[in-house]
C-alpha cells in the first residue's frame, strides 16, 4: 500500500505491554471506547454507532485539550476484524492518518495479559513527512508505551 503523497512505504509501529489480569478484563476495558482518554495520552475515543463488531465505526480526537476537542485532529475508524476477547483491526480513514490498527490480547496465565498495540500506517505530508518520521516516530512510540503502561495500571486498579 503506498501513501497518498506518492512511492512512499507504510510505517509500522508496534509496542506490546504486560497486563496482570484476565485476558476478558482487558478486553472489556479496551473497548470501552469512551474510557481511553483515561489512559491515552492526549487523546478522546467515541464510538460513531455500535464501536462493536465488523463495520462498527470508532473517532479518536488526538491533540492539545482532547476533551474540548482543540488543537489536533480527529482519527476515523471502521472495524475490519472483531474476535472479542482477542483482536480488534481497524481501518484509519481520516485526513491524517491512514493505514491499519491492531489490538491484540492474548493469554500469558489465568490472570496475566499481553497486550499488543500495532499500527501499520502512511505517512502524512509526502517528501516533508518522510524527513521528519524518524524524529516523530521516537515520540510517537514513547507516547504509545507511556499510554500503555498507564493502561495496564488502569486495568489492575480496577481489577484489586
Amino acid at each position: 500500500m503506498r501513501d497518498r503523497s506518492g512511492d512512499y512505504p507504510l510505517r509500522t509501529m508496534e509496542v506490546a505491554v504486560t497486563v496482570n489480569a484476565p485476558q476478558a478484563d482487558v478486553w472489556h476495558h479496551l473497548v470501552a471506547w469512551k474510557t481511553q482518554g483515561n489512559w491515552m495520552l492526549g487523546t478522546s475515543v467515541w464510538a460513531i454507532d455500535s464501536g462493536e463488531g465488523v463495520d462498527g465505526r470508532i473517532a479518536a480526537f488526538t491533540g492539545l485539550f482532547p476533551k474540548s476537542r482543540k488543537l489536533g485532529f480527529i482519527d476515523y475508524m471502521t472495524i475490519t476484524k472483531w474476535e472479542p476477547p482477542r483482536v480488534c483491526d481497524v481501518l484509519h480513514t481520516g485526513k491524517v492518518v491512514r493505514g491499519t490498527g491492531s489490538f491484540e490480547v492474548a493469554v500469558v496465565s489465568d490472570n496475566i495479559s499481553k497486550f499488543l498495540w500495532r499500527e501499520d500506517v502512511e505517512v502524512p505530508f509526502g517528501a516533508l513527512g518522510q524527513v521528519i518520521w524518524p524524529i516523530a516516530s521516537m515520540f510517537l512510540r514513547v507516547g504509545i508505551i507511556l499510554s500503555l503502561r498507564r493502561f495496564a495500571s488502569y486495568v489492575e486498579e480496577l481489577n484489586e
